[in-house]
């Protein structure tokens, strides 16, 4: 082997080693650009997937759906209907915590289709919905598993009124001020420049 093979041989080295690198410094950022969007959700995701790699690609298509879709703030009369809808629903708790429960749940899923979340099976809405509201979605998920073991008749009223505070921090996100949702919205956008 001549010196200039040598020489071609540790060119050829050096570039699969820079290559490689550059590999794993791209997957620690879109790993650490994930758990940061997600938070919860990313670690939720592989336990439900069973591996990181899998979980990502999950997430990523997650971010590339919502994308897609044309989600808005609510105009201020539509926020300040919700708001006051949600104030009625939480006053009905009292005499009847069953249909508050359940008055909540729709009206969560009226500001999801007002804001423009297309609305699919449960675990859609919430998939959907961590793009944007990674921390309230298990709030989300929280409040409609305790509406699931009602509907089987097994959540006492404690665990409704429980799941009336997972509701109410959904609303005050989903509905929330113009401007938390104007950043949300930006956040996405220039996460997707990325």
């Amino acid at each position: 082997m001549t010196n200039n093979d040598i020489l071609m041989l540790a060119i050829a080295a050096a570039v699969v080693i820079a290559i490689l690198a550059a590999v794993v410094v791209f997957q620690r950022r879109s790993t650490g650009k994930l758990r940061s969007q997600f938070g919860p959700e990313y670690a939720r995701t592989i336990e439900a997937v069973g591996a990181r790699g899998k979980a990502e690609a999950e997430l990523h298509q997650r971010e590339a759906r919502v994308a897609a879709y044309s989600i808005q703030p609510l105009a201020p009369a539509d926020r300040d209907r919700y708001l006051a809808d949600w104030s009625r629903i939480q006053t009905q708790f009292i005499d009847a915590p069953v249909g508050a429960v359940a008055q909540a749940d729709e009206l969560v899923g009226g500001v999801m289709t007002a804001r423009g979340y297309p609305m699919s099976d449960f675990e859609q809405r919430a998939a959907d919905l961590s793009v944007d509201h990674p921390i309230v979605v298990e709030n989300y998920r929280a409040a409609h598993a305790i509406a699931v073991r009602h509907e089987r008749g097994e959540a006492s009223t404690e665990e409704l009124r429980q799941a009336m505070i997972h509701y109410r921090a959904l609303v005050d996100d989903l509905v929330g001020s113009p401007a938390a949702i104007d950043a949300a919205v930006q956040s996405r956008a220039l996460a997707s420049q990325v």
